[in-house]
């Protein structure tokens, strides 16, 4: 890959502009640092939060670099090797977790965010995985101390916005542990969260859904929340006496209520999450798919080329699972 080799990406400039502000350039394919790998992508996937840093939403902790290639999780094939990468060779197939530059042919990783991704798996659902997979499960293992081998004691757990990426795959892997899950989303996606094992399923619409009640009068345990704008006071009478809800938007008022509830020794917490990434974690999901005990749902399929859909299908809020983009 020497030379001026050069890839087609989609880039932004600055901050704002929406769809308006992705660009089509060629650009020079990416050289591996010594612990990285290059990759010809195969297939990426569109996560909010590639818009929420293009609009500067999260400036103050993650600034930009400009011009900027957004996407962080892709699968692709291993097409070069950086000095010092032990665990892979040229031709393997992979899922990685990137800082940026997914929407290219080509991209590079660190190796101990990649992993090796079985034939079992296809490009567009091990690119699905990285982001939304990685925050489901470390909110479910990490936050609330779910087992997945099923062992541990039957916790109750709310998941919001359940047909959402983060929610769909949240209600897969609780339910690989001793969970009673009951989900919210739209009434069109009911029998497929339902189908994915969730439990109780209410539409957000109707009064008990606004309400977050369990239809079967439980108290929750915990909530994962992957939605904003819900208040503490609707949370509040639906948790037991030790529940948490685990925010995956800390809003500033979010981060106000957590610091309130830690002051006032409340027995019921709210606390907001981010992922960090980890390599064998991003290893467990995909053997997890791998064996057909966790689904990647693919809302649509776009072109590089017309990666603004993408784009703008995500800002919509209205995907039912994942946004690929496939060059």
């Amino acid at each position: 890959m020497a030379g001026k080799a050069v890839m087609h990406a989609v880039q932004y400039d600055s901050y704002g502009g929406g769809v308006a502000g992705l660009k089509h350039v060629e650009v020079p394919v990416p050289t591996p640092n010594k612990d990285e790998v290059l990759l010809k992508v195969e297939a990426a996937s569109i996560n909010p939060i590639d818009w929420k840093l293009q609009k500067g939403m999260l400036r103050p902790f993650l600034p930009r670099k400009f011009p900027f290639i957004p996407a962080s999780d892709v699968a692709g094939e291993v097409i070069g090797l950086g000095s010092e990468v032990k665990n892979f060779i040229v031709g393997d197939k992979v899922v990685a977790v990137l800082s940026g530059g997914g929407l290219a042919e080509f991209a590079v990783a660190k190796e101990s965010l990649t992993v090796a991704r079985p034939q079992e798996v296809s490009a567009a659902e091990g690119a699905g995985i990285p982001c939304a997979g990685l925050t489901a499960h470390q909110a479910l293992t990490q936050s609330l101390g779910v087992k997945l081998d099923g062992s541990g004691q039957q916790k109750n757990i709310l998941i919001t916005a359940a047909s959402g990426a983060v929610g769909l795959y949240a209600v897969q892997l609780a339910k690989l542990g001793n969970t009673h899950v009951t989900a919210t989303c739209g009434a069109r996606n009911i029998e497929l969260v339902r189908s994915l094992g969730a439990d109780e399923v209410l539409d957000y619409k109707t009064p008990d859904g606004a309400a977050l009640k369990s239809p079967s009068g439980r108290k929750y345990d915990a909530v994962i929340n992957c939605v904003t704008g819900i208040p503490w006071s609707t949370f509040e009478p639906n948790l037991g006496t030790t529940g948490k809800v685990i925010d995956l938007n800390p809003s500033p008022s979010v981060l106000l209520t957590f610091a309130w509830k830690k002051l006032t020794f409340s027995k019921k917490q709210l606390v907001p999450f981010s992922v960090s990434p980890k390599g064998e974690n991003l290893d467990f999901l995909v053997k997890l798919v791998k064996e057909g005990k966790l689904k990647t749902v693919i809302d649509s399929k776009h072109s590089l080329r017309k990666a603004e859909d993408a784009w703008a299908k995500s800002i919509s809020g209205r995907a039912t699972g994942k946004i690929i983009v496939e060059p």
